[in-house]
């Protein structure tokens, strides 16, 4: 094993270095290496003839910090190879530090943290915050605005030059508006700490970044944050609470089936439309039966939605073992589903086909599924003999004007144009949803025509109807 030892320099001057740690440098007989000079107590150091081998010039060589941190923690190995090693790093070893985490984790070095004080309570004592009120302390360099909470107390540091508080600017200003007050505090605790209060967007503007620097973003008012699933969930959780809405407190599972089914077809019409806008809103109307199916849920003590996420998170790795770890699946899509249900075997294929679907979509459902056991036609023209056997048949029903014959006709009818759809890879749900739409457009185009004559519809003959019609139909093409 290859010795490191490892000293936090803080995050000021030399009067924060503890006496021992400053003792230990002065009898240190070799080079000390360092992660940065860009720090007061180095200059300190080197006055008392401490000298150091800096890793500056890797942060020049790289385009990312990854790639940075792992080439000095690279040469720091090579060189403990021969002898111990001393490394000195900004602040505390444990604070924010990724070359120390990756030595750490080192299979082949043993690491000993000697010490060395943060900036953190001096930086509370200078923001004058308490940080049991919640507290997100955060590394500028490598950050995901999805893990940020803005509700704490938010402090990131590293914040060392104008490309960093760029990055930190430009992920912030994604959620809050542009004059959002917040704070820059560098050297915290030292004789040359200094502060400022500044709107976001000047954040990398007139300002002199150093290696001491940090921002501070104070918590984040509830209606800034209504991007934020929480967000969404007390609002539907107050809605259905005392004093709350009374439509909303009335909801039961059973109530809010239409309208989830109303939603669902003004999401699809909108996708449809490739409006993505209306894409937008209708996901959301979506969504919010989601919640409070949750929310019903909740109060009955069934279920919440972290119960859903949870269920569909287990569900997603499960069907996809080539994704997430668990190596290559030869099972099928349908054995995985039956694998949840708790069974390896179902009575019949056809079981969790959900039958109070939309028709065409329930049949082109069962004709995949009785498809995967080989009930199905090997080529297209097959299926289009048994359409004219069902359309045959169709047309007999209503010579004998038999009403129930005539619907079951239809309905094969119906069932076999799907089949011949799945053959070309087209839905027909799709299809019948988009030929409503057509019809929609178009019936509208012919009242707007016949307002423009000043004639009531009723007035209009149908050869002038359908001349309107083919109308409409070539502006569609234009």
């Amino acid at each position: 094993m290859y010795k490191i030892e490892i000293i936090g320099l803080g995050a000021g001057d030399i009067n924060q270095l503890p006496l021992g740690i400053y003792r230990r440098l002065q009898r240190y007989e070799r080079k000390v290496f360092t992660r940065t000079m860009d720090h007061p107590v180095i200059e300190t150091l080197q006055e008392e003839q401490i000298t150091f081998k800096a890793f500056d010039y890797i942060y020049e060589e790289h385009d990312d910090f990854a790639a940075v941190y792992e080439n000095i923690v690279a040469e720091l190995v090579e060189a403990a190879k021969t002898s111990p090693v001393l490394y000195t790093v900004p602040g505390h070893p444990m604070v924010a530090e990724q070359t120390v985490q990756l030595l750490l984790n080192h299979s082949k070095v043993e690491v000993e943290v000697l010490g060395g004080a943060s900036y953190l309570d001096d930086l509370f004592t200078t923001l004058a915050i308490d940080p049991i009120d919640g507290f997100q302390f955060v590394d500028a360099t490598q950050f995901d605005r999805g893990e940020l909470s803005f509700d704490s107390h938010l402090v990131f540091c590293q914040v060392y030059n104008a490309f960093i508080a760029s990055e930190v600017k430009l992920t912030l200003l994604e959620v809050l508006p542009a004059d959002y007050q917040v704070w820059v505090v560098e050297a915290a605790g030292t004789e040359k700490e200094q502060k400022w209060k500044l709107p976001l967007e000047e954040l990398d503007r007139h300002l002199e970044m150093s290696n001491l620097m940090s921002v501070y973003i104070p918590p984040v008012p509830n209606d800034l944050l209504l991007h934020e699933f929480r967000q969404l969930r007390e609002i539907v959780r107050t809605l259905r609470g005392p004093g709350g809405c009374p439509w909303d407190q009335k909801q039961t599972h059973d109530s809010l089936r239409r309208y989830l089914l109303e939603e669902t077809y003004e999401l699809l019409e909108a996708i449809t439309e490739e409006d993505d806008l209306a894409i937008t809103e209708e996901l959301g109307d979506v969504l919010l039966q989601v919640i409070l199916h949750s929310q019903i849920g909740e109060e009955s003590g069934y279920f919440s939605v972290d119960d859903v996420i949870q269920s569909l998170a287990k569900k997603m790795i499960h069907r996809h073992p080539h994704v997430f770890g668990g190596g290559e699946s030869h099972k099928s899509w349908e054995q995985l589903k039956a694998e949840e249900k708790g069974f390896s075997k179902q009575q019949s294929v056809l079981d969790d086909i959900v039958a109070g679907a939309p028709g065409l979509h329930t049949a082109e459902a069962l004709q995949k599924r009785a498809a995967t056991v080989g009930f199905d036609w090997s080529h297209v023209a097959e299926v289009w003999e048994k359409y004219k056997e069902e359309q045959r048949e169709f047309i007999e029903a209503i010579e004998k004007h038999d009403q129930s014959a005539m619907e079951e006709e239809l309905g094969d009818l119906l069932f076999v144009l799907t089949n011949i759809a799945r053959h070309y890879n087209i839905d027909a749900e799709i299809a019948i949803v988009e030929a409503n739409n057509k019809f929609i457009r178009r019936f509208k185009s012919i009242e707007q025509q016949v307002q423009g004559e000043n004639k009531p519809m009723e007035d209009i003959s149908l050869e002038e109807m359908d001349s309107m019609w083919e109308i409409a139909k070539q502006k569609e093409r234009e």
